[in-house]
């Protein structure tokens, strides 16, 4: 697919030339504060972080585990919309124009909100790509090209219960990459990653030439390693937040900072 390259694909390249996985790490807008989004992303991001995902909060994530459900009800108590996700990004955009932004949501909110209004509205904050997990099979096409138009990547979630005819199609509407679940089930750390997930990868990559991120069960800097071996990147979401959950209250910036710095060795 003709897609415009955008700070995504620039990323994925130098990290490619460079040998080593991507590190994309999943931060919930307005966790633990809204006032924090934005130092912890702008902290993460010169700490080793190559990309961040900013996840949108929603009241029934229904593909999230337990700590970034957490996350996201915390963040609703906060009063976080997608106004202040774009809000976010904005700010995060001041002091980094060069990394890579991904917004992930589900349908209903950025349905209320109105498509063509959210791609024009994050393109213009400095958003690069998009996650909706549980995007309706017949929507995606015509979002896809909505969003190339706006020079945003639609970018898929593909599971080991995902159908080589469901692989096929959501690589015919990808953009920057493709998100490769390791799990099927939720989002969540997991002691030893799923032993199905290179033969995943495998599958996808029989479909396209865009690289293959690992998410979902990635908790330590030797998850990282093993998915390097044989995928392009990986997002870490729980084990993050997990550590930022557990800081001491005014250490959050930092705490951030250093695991994600342990996620690269």
């Amino acid at each position: 697919m003709n897609v415009l390259k955008n700070r995504i694909d620039y990323c994925l390249e130098r990290v490619g030339a460079e040998n080593r996985p991507a590190l994309v790490p999943y931060l919930t807008v307005g966790y633990p504060t809204v006032e924090l989004t934005v130092p912890i992303a702008t902290k993460i991001l010169a700490s080793g972080a190559d990309m961040l995902e900013l996840g949108i909060p929603f009241s029934d994530p229904l593909a999230d585990g337990p700590t970034i459900q957490d996350t996201s009800f915390k963040a609703l108590e906060n009063g976080v919309t997608i106004t202040t996700a774009i809000d976010s990004v904005k700010g995060i955009r001041v002091d980094n124009n060069d990394s890579p932004l991904i917004f992930m949501g589900y349908f209903n909110p950025f349905h209320r909100y109105g498509f063509d209004k959210l791609l024009i509205d994050i393109k213009s904050a400095g958003v690069d790509g998009l996650i909706v997990p549980d995007l309706p099979a017949e929507e995606s096409g015509i979002l896809s090209e909505k969003s190339r138009d706006q020079g945003i990547h639609m970018i898929p979630l593909l599971a080991p219960t995902s159908t080589d005819e469901r692989i096929e199609s959501a690589c015919k509407n990808a953009g920057g990459f493709i998100y490769c679940v390791s799990l099927t089930g939720v989002t969540g750390a997991r002691n030893r990653l799923s032993t199905g997930v290179e033969e995943l990868v495998q599958r996808i990559r029989a479909f396209t030439d865009l690289p293959v991120l690992v998410g979902f069960g990635v908790s330590t800097h030797s998850d990282v390693e093993r998915i390097g071996q044989f995928a392009s990147g990986a997002v870490v979401g729980s084990a993050f937040l997990d550590a930022v959950a557990k800081s001491d209250l005014g250490r959050e910036v930092d705490t951030a900072s250093q695991f994600v710095k342990g996620l690269t060795g």
